[in-house]
């Protein structure tokens, strides 16, 4: 049968590579996801680093993950230009099994500082996005996949989100990555049920699920309301792992499960032996899914033939919104402050749909734009 890979997200982190060691050791983990763009600021990669990232990559089982692309920003860039280039140079020294990125943009003026925020899902955005995929495969000319968000600003854009994923990637014959803790988000800050929004997804396009842990946000928009936020800094909740044991047989062309957590949150030997029992935790409902479940890999999501035009697309207008929609979330004074200044931006009576945002995810939005304007620690 085919195999579904018990994975973890492993980086030239101290504490990341201190947990996850005694799982190398006894040789549990089946491959590895690197985010490979948070070494580009590097001008050199250590070698026992690189040895590590081989030998998957000789056994076909090393999988890249992008952070700063910012795939939906609406005006090309010279910072996309070069991660483009340093991702074709870093395909022709590993091979990479696949290589995926975030949906959305990324906050802040050079829209490479931040995280991603959500974008209007509409048919300009759309060609937009299909534009940088291309460009993506065309770089590394291996299969491309995206990220489901955990954050959004309203139930109707939550249950858009699966579609125009579909829609997307569909260009270039891509998979998503279906993030289970950002659907624990989801489920959580609006209420829903599990069974209903893993149905709005496209789940024969799931090549590779993530699960991990995050933490809560009191908001004084909504008082007493606990916010679901995708931090990465605590284990990984029993719910996630009931929604692993779900999904599983609902994805047949799955192939990769990845356990993420952040390094600073792996600085104890506590938390290191908290990291290796939620991963032979994962390891089990996947062993166990495996004997029930033979799924019969339909796509292997290869390349399309076809290759992105010379010039790169642009929406300015788009583009106008961003910035203004990045200067509002790191600067309001207040929810109702950031309320106002939406009315009076260009984002107004327009497919951003600023009125039916909900004022707490508003309020998350300005907590995550201001934490992270400075670029990703």
């Amino acid at each position: 049968m085919s195999g579904i890979y018990s994975s973890i997200a492993c980086n030239l982190d101290a504490h990341i590579l201190q947990a996850a060691l005694p799982l190398f050791e006894q040789e549990k983990v089946e491959a590895i996801e690197w985010s490979f763009d948070t070494l580009f600021k590097f001008s050199e990669i250590p070698a026992w680093f690189i040895d590590l990232v081989s030998e998957f990559s000789r056994h076909d089982r090393l999988i890249g993950h992008g952070v700063y692309f910012s795939l939906f920003s609406g005006k090309w860039s010279s910072e996309q230009q070069e991660w483009l280039h340093k991702l074709q140079k870093l395909s022709r020294e590993f091979q990479f099994d696949h290589i995926t990125e975030h949906f959305g943009f990324m906050t802040g003026e050079d829209f490479h500082k931040g995280a991603p925020i959500s974008i209007p899902f509409t048919s300009r955005t759309l060609a937009l996005g299909k534009d940088r995929l291309q460009r993506i495969q065309d770089a590394c000319k291996c299969p491309v996949g995206l990220e489901n968000l955990a954050f959004s600003y309203s139930l109707d854009e939550v249950k858009k989100h699966g579609e125009f994923l579909d829609q997307l990637v569909e260009s270039v014959n891509g998979f998503i990555i279906l993030d289970l803790h950002n659907i624990y988000c989801q489920v959580h800050n609006f209420n829903i049920d599990f069974d209903y929004i893993i149905k709005l997804y496209p789940l024969d396009r799931v090549r590779e699920m993530h699960i991990s842990g995050g933490s809560w946000d009191e908001t004084l928009a909504d008082s007493g309301r606990q916010v679901r936020r995708d931090t990465h800094d605590e284990r990984v909740p029993e719910a996630v792992f009931e929604f692993l044991g779900k999904a599983i047989p609902r994805c047949e062309n799955l192939k990769y499960v990845v356990m993420e957590q952040m390094g600073t949150a792996l600085d104890t030997l506590e938390s290191q032996a908290a990291f290796q029992s939620d991963f032979f935790r994962m390891d089990s409902i996947i062993k166990e899914a495996r004997t029930c479940f033979d799924p019969k890999i339909k796509n292997s999501f290869a390349p399309t033939n076809r290759s992105a035009d010379i010039i790169p697309l642009e929406d300015h207008d788009l583009y106008k919104q961003q910035l203004q929609l990045s200067h509002i979330l790191e600067t309001a004074g207040s929810v109702s402050e950031a309320q106002a200044l939406l009315r009076a931006s260009s984002l107004n009576d327009t497919a951003w749909g600023v009125d039916s945002w909900a004022p707490y995810m508003l309020q998350t939005a300005i907590s995550i734009a201001r934490k992270w304007k400075n670029g990703f620690a």
